[in-house]
């Protein structure tokens, strides 16, 4: 199933691009994007800090320099260099953008990013609806993507929002080249990340990837 999975998606998101008359879609080739260096803001919302954490502390990081972006074989796993990824290799699949109760693989989502997608994260010991709930606002709340849009049963925006065991915090967003932890709830200030985040992305596209939730990737039982 998987690999029919990537020969579908593989020739229908060419058929795309070449409908939209763009080359590549997370070909092997040079990315485009910041080059450095990173630029980070740190902020100290008035907020209470989430069960666990000693303060409110909101970072924001962008101009990330992304080294390669190359497709790597399904299952293969990545190291990156931030957390959460902000680019790099990732797998030829990429994930339908929507919220997830399932993790998706970061290698996964790290191709959502490339195509221009903010991903919204959460790292919780045990059940945090509220942080769920807060992210799932922003999520809503996000500005419509005329170029989802147009492609008629897409999706509102490309954002995927997931839970992700390997965060720092209990709190993060990705785009290409930029990354958003936080220690506390401020929608405010992560709402304002996906609004200057997205749409960042080398490959300027909205076609829909796999919902790992119907149909996982099948890596050995993982």
């Amino acid at each position: 199933m998987p690999s029919e999975l990537f020969s579908r998606d593989a020739l229908t998101c060419a058929l795309v691009l070449v409908s939209l008359g763009v080359v590549g879609c997370g070909e092997d080739a040079p990315p485009v994007g910041p080059t450095g260096p990173a630029q980070t803001e740190v902020l100290t919302p008035d907020a209470t800090p989430l069960p666990g954490e000693t303060e409110c502390r909101v970072v924001k990081t962008t101009n990330i320099p992304v080294a390669s972006a190359s497709h790597v074989a399904l299952c293969t796993d990545v190291s990156y260099e931030t957390n959460p990824p902000s680019g790099g290799n990732h797998w030829g699949q990429w994930a339908a953008f929507k919220k997830y109760t399932t993790p998706v693989p970061r290698e996964m989502y790290v191709h959502d990013l490339e195509h221009g997608a903010v991903v919204l994260a959460h790292r919780c010991d045990g059940a945090c609806p509220e942080v769920v709930e807060a992210l799932e606002e922003v999520f809503d709340e996000a500005a419509a993507d005329p170029l989802c849009l147009s492609a008629g049963a897409g999706p509102k925006a490309r954002l995927v929002l997931t839970p992700d065991a390997d965060l720092d915090t209990p709190i993060a967003a990705a785009a290409w080249g930029a990354t958003y932890t936080a220690t506390c709830l401020d929608k405010a200030s992560l709402a304002a990340f996906v609004a200057e985040a997205y749409g960042k992305g080398p490959e300027d596209i909205c076609y829909d990837g796999v919902d790992i939730e119907t149909a996982p990737p099948n890596c050995g039982g993982s």
